[in-house]
């Protein structure tokens, strides 16, 4: 009880464990998972979270990662890291899309927006979650200091640049609509694998950001994503796409690119079995009509 009172992820975990899914069988088919994100046309809604320092997991961990998201032709995040790194794992062909953390000193943000595009992303975002730590000061990530962005700096970034624009790290009604406001194209629903305590679940507050936004933003959400089921519970509740992290990262240290591949592809099957088992027969039909809540979890 005490563990589930203050561990987001857990909480997270159990929330998603909470949904049920009714089950509909006549006028079912073999479905088609693809999706089209940011101008690009992906198999998968799965994309990898945007991940950091895999060189503790593997060798040229990042790199992996991006080679196994495009053999399964799937989107790929990359966070923190070295321009060299970002341009090895876009010249594997993949589709990256570049996460920059809040520096303090906003010439870095605009050099990492330089460097995103000149490597080849597709786009590029920020990591807004990662500026302050848990006690009361500001964060400072691997010795660099990092500080909060106000509405006008963030729209001084989108405009910088003419890729999309991506927020990570959106969790509320509030800064989604500051997200569309401020002219990004997509957001993340996350809470950072449980960057503060008693962080409400992605999934709860979804609902209501999908109907403050609607279909004006990209959304994707992430944190404690497991299984296709998981991704069709956040596909119902209003994502267009589901990153995944941890999942991948044992895989990526057994097998490389292709434990990264095979993890994803695997997620995706899952998926399928449940549009299969629910009669839905495309990514943009899924809906909340087949989700029961535990009373548990109300409002």
């Amino acid at each position: 009880m005490e563990n589930y009172r203050f561990d987001s992820n857990q909480i997270t975990r159990d929330y998603f464990d909470s949904l049920l899914i009714e089950m509909r069988h006549i006028d079912s088919e073999i479905p088609d998972t693809s999706v089209e994100l940011f101008g690009h046309r992906f198999s998968t809604p799965i994309t990898t979270a945007a991940l950091s320092h895999l060189n503790n997991t593997a060798p040229e961990g990042m790199k992996k990662m991006a080679l196994g998201a495009k053999m399964a032709d799937a989107l790929c995040f990359s966070g923190m890291g070295e321009e060299q790194e970002l341009r090895d794992m876009c010249d594997t062909g993949a589709k990256v899309i570049k996460i920059v953390k809040p520096h303090a000193d906003n010439a870095t943000v605009y050099a990492k927006i330089r460097e995103a595009e000149e490597a080849g992303a597709i786009a590029v975002g920020m990591d807004i979650d990662h500026a302050f730590n848990g006690n009361g000061d500001y964060d400072i990530v691997v010795g660099l200091p990092m500080r909060p962005k106000s509405l006008e700096e963030m729209k001084a970034f989108v405009a910088s640049t003419k890729l999309p624009f991506i927020v990570k790290g959106v969790l509320s009604v509030q800064d989604a609509e500051k997200c569309l406001e401020m002219g990004a194209a997509g957001i993340i629903v996350s809470h950072h694998h449980g960057i503060m305590n008693n962080a409400i679940p992605p999934l709860l507050v979804l609902p209501d950001i999908k109907e403050a936004v609607g279909d004006k933003m990209t959304i994707l959400v992430d944190c404690c994503v497991e299984s296709g089921m998981d991704v069709f519970k956040a596909l119902a509740l209003g994502a267009d796409a589901v990153c995944v992290g941890r999942a991948i990262m044992g895989p990526l240290k057994e097998n490389g690119a292709e434990g990264v591949r095979d993890k994803m592809m695997a997620m995706n099957n899952e998926l399928k079995a449940v549009m299969e088992r629910t009669a839905f027969k495309t990514i943009d039909e899924i809906d909340d009509s087949v989700i029961w809540d535990n009373p548990c979890f109300s409002r």
